[in-house]
Order: structure tokens, then C-alpha cells, then sequence
């Protein structure tokens, strides 16, 4: 699967520079091209002469090579790459990618970016286990990157935990698995919704809820990763995605959602609804800004259309129907009930009484239950960690029809 691609290999000044020599040898030995891009902290640990000899390319660290007169450009050799490595990442590395700091060559050609990006933080325990670490690394998957996650072990300060650099073999299986995935969803249609619902009650209010959209861009960037044309439904929210295979729809109310939903509906073979779609909307929004007075005042409420439930009486045999339920009690009751009901294929189901899960977390805690009424509980994870879990569990029932068990 790595014949032929073309891999910049970034390395940072951390003590395991040294595992990228291994590395080196394993990617060229599958048939990678590898472009060396270092930081100058790297040169502390390993020399620009050891990895040009094992890459059989010079290594690049400067925007401009001094005396030759070269031009390192950081946009051509981002539009180069078919994926770029930056292994091992310390910590100041990390935290200048998370804020979009460019200060040299490695961190220049990230920002520039077109191909996907892995990263492998490295560091102390106390250093990874910190909540600003934490959030960088959570901010870096949230734009798309690929989190190459550190083992436990001893570690170079002589204590024992979290932070070893992932060995160069399982690093290069990683890659294998990535590229025979990111085909794999090519040619389906993926249909996915995500966010709010904001519905008018005059034109400077509305009735809307918490929803932050993070767990449907998440998915979109997930199937767009491996092949799929996606269209994205999307509320309103502050959410940028990843991929140019996303088409993006925005919209403000139900109704415009379902619209726009039964537009596409019809073509998509995978659906999944993530958004908190309002069930209710004022029946008759004012045309005015409604002013403050010391009466009480009422709303009447009309039901807004069931986008999922419309979907599943028109689905055909060949698409594959997803849906979300946030409950607050009995949630595998609310949620079995809303899988028969909506002739749903598979459900996600979360509950607002588990820490960590429900709207604008990072992280989500789910039971999936599929329509032969399987149930698997999952662990809290990140949104994108259990997005990439959902595409593994939808293409194992594509490609194998009969067996609906998870």
C-alpha cells in the first residue's frame, strides 16, 4: 500500500529522533519515497547526515538553504507529500500546530497542508497527562489530523507511563491500514447531519438548543478521509471541515433542513442523523421584535416534520440509515423505540448522565444498537475516535449484508 507514496517524515527534539532512522529503513523497504524535514532541536539527537544517507534525499530544515541558494518552499512541498509524519512530536511542536504558530519549515509546511497529517506526541507522563496538552492534541484531530497515540513504558526521565513513541513497525502498519481504508467508501454517496435547529420566534429570537456539531463534522471528515462524496447537512454552528470532498450545506430551521435532506436523500446510499433537530417550532413567528412587558407570554407550538422517520419510510433496500438520541432517562428504552419506529438500521444512543458525553464535549460515551436489537456499550472516547469507529462498523455491514451483529 506505500509504493510510491510520497511520505515527509517531520522530526522534533525529543530523544526518541532516534527511532526515525528505523523508520526510514521500513517505509523505503515498502517502496515510500521519504522527504526528512527536521526541526533544529531535532539535530541534538540525531544528525541531518545519518537520516540523508538512510532516506538517499537531503534533509530539509530551512526555508532557505544557505549557500546553495535554494528555496525550501513550504507550499510546494505540502502539495508534494501524500501524507505527512511528524514522529516523534514534543510538546512545544504540538502546541505551536494547535496554534497555528509557522516559526520554521516543519511547522510552515503543516499549516499548508493538503494531504493528511499524522502526528505521535512524545513526552514526559506529566507532561501528556497535562490539560493543555490534552486540548492540543484534541484541537489538532478536530481539524482532521490523525493521532498517532504514545505507548506506556519507561520513558527517558527513568519514570514509567504514558509517552513512548510508537515503535517504527507499528507506525508503518498504521500507514498500510490508511491507505488500503482511504478508498474504501468511494463511489457512496454519505448523506450527514449535524448541529441545531434554530427556530424563529421573531426575528432577533429563537427556540434552539446545545448542539455544538462536533460529533457530525466529525463523521463527515471521517468518511470524506476514505473516499466518500459527503454532503453535510450542518445548523448553525462554528465549525470549519477538513476534506474537499465535503459539500456543505448550511441552514437555520427544521423545516430547511428537512428540504434540503429529502434533496439528497434519495441519491445517498449511507445516512446518518447526528443534528438535534427542534421538534417544535413557533406556529406563528412575529414579524416584529416582541417587547419586554410585565405580562406573561405564550407560545404556540407546531410540530416540526420528522426528518428521520421520513427517511426510513422511503428507504430503500440498498441505503443505510443511521440515527442519534440524546435521552436524559431510559435511553436503550427511548432508543429501541425509536429504532423500530424510523425502520433505523443502526441508532447511537448517549445519555446527559454520563460525564463527558452529550453536546459540546470533545468526547462521547455511546451504546450502539443495531435493528436485530444487538447492543454494544462503548467507552468514552473522543468524537473523532468513535467516528472512525462508526465507519468501521458501517462498511463491515456493507460488505457482508446477512450478518447485522455488532
Amino acid at each position: 500500500m506505500l509504493k510510491g507514496k510520497k511520505i515527509i517524515l517531520g522530526i522534533t527534539g525529543s530523544i526518541a529522533a532516534y527511532k526515525a532512522a528505523t523508520l526510514i529503513r521500513l517505509l523505503i523497504r515498502k517502496g515510500a519515497v521519504v522527504q526528512v524535514v527536521m526541526t533544529d532541536a531535532a539535530k541534538d539527537f540525531i544528525t541531518p547526515l545519518t537520516l540523508s544517507t538512510l532516506s538517499q534525499r537531503p534533509v530539509l530544515s530551512e526555508p532557505f538553504q544557505g549557500g546553495s541558494g535554494q528555496w525550501n518552499s513550504h507550499i510546494d512541498w505540502a502539495a508534494w507529500a501524500d501524507a505527512i509524519v511528524i514522529a516523534p512530536l514534543t510538546a512545544n511542536t504540538l502546541a505551536k500546530m494547535a496554534n497555528g504558530q509557522a516559526d520554521n519549515l516543519l511547522t510552515a509546511i503543516y499549516l499548508a497542508a493538503r494531504s493528511p497529517v499524522f502526528f505521535a506526541p512524545v513526552m514526559d507522563v506529566d507532561m501528556f497527562e497535562h490539560p493543555a496538552t490534552t486540548k492540543n492534541i484534541h484541537t489538532l484531530q478536530s481539524y482532521g489530523n490523525i493521532l498517532i497515540p504514545p505507548d506506556e513504558g519507561e520513558l527517558a526521565s527513568g519514570l514509567s507511563g504514558k509517552g513512548r513513541m510508537k515503535e517504527p513497525d507499528e507506525i508503518v502498519s498504521l500507514l498500510e491500514s490508511f491507505f488500503k481504508k482511504k478508498n474504501r467508501f468511494r463511489g457512496k454517496k454519505v448523506l450527514i447531519t449535524a448541529g441545531p435547529t434554530y427556530e424563529k420566534i421573531d426575528p432577533v429570537r429563537f427556540i434552539g438548543n446545545y448542539s455544538s456539531g462536533k460529533m457530525g463534522f466529525a463523521l463527515a471528515n471521517a468518511f470524506a478521509g476514505q473516499g466518500a462524496e459527503v454532503i453535510l447537512v450542518t445548523g448553525p454552528v462554528s465549525l470549519r471541515t477538513a476534506c474537499t470532498n465535503i459539500q456543505r450545506v448550511d441552514v437555520s430551521s427544521a423545516r430547511e433542513m428537512f428540504d434540503r435532506c429529502m434533496k439528497h436523500f434519495p441519491t445517498s446510499d449511507i445516512c446518518i442523523m447526528t443534528a438535534a433537530v427542534a421538534d417544535y417550532r413557533p406556529a406563528m413567528p412575529a414579524k416584529q421584535k416582541i417587547k419586554k412587558s410585565d405580562t406573561a407570554l405564550s407560545l404556540e407550538l407546531t410540530p416540526n416534520p420528522d426528518i428521520l422517520k421520513t427517511m426510513g419510510e422511503k428507504k430503500k433496500n440498498r441505503q443505510f440509515l443511521t440515527g442519534f438520541a440524546l435521552e436524559t432517562r431510559n435511553a436503550k428504552a427511548e432508543a429501541m423505540k425509536k429504532l423500530r419506529n424510523k425502520k433505523l438500521d443502526l441508532i447511537v444512543v448517549n445519555s446527559l448522565k454520563d460525564a463527558g458525553a452529550g453536546f459540546g464535549h470533545d468526547t462521547n460515551k455511546v451504546t450502539l444498537i443495531d435493528k436485530e436489537e444487538n447492543i454494544k456499550v462503548l467507552p468514552l472516547m473522543s468524537k473523532e475516535a468513535l467516528a472512525g469507529l462508526l465507519t468501521e462498523k458501517i462498511y463491515e455491514y456493507l460488505i457482508n449484508k446477512e450478518n447485522h451483529a455488532i
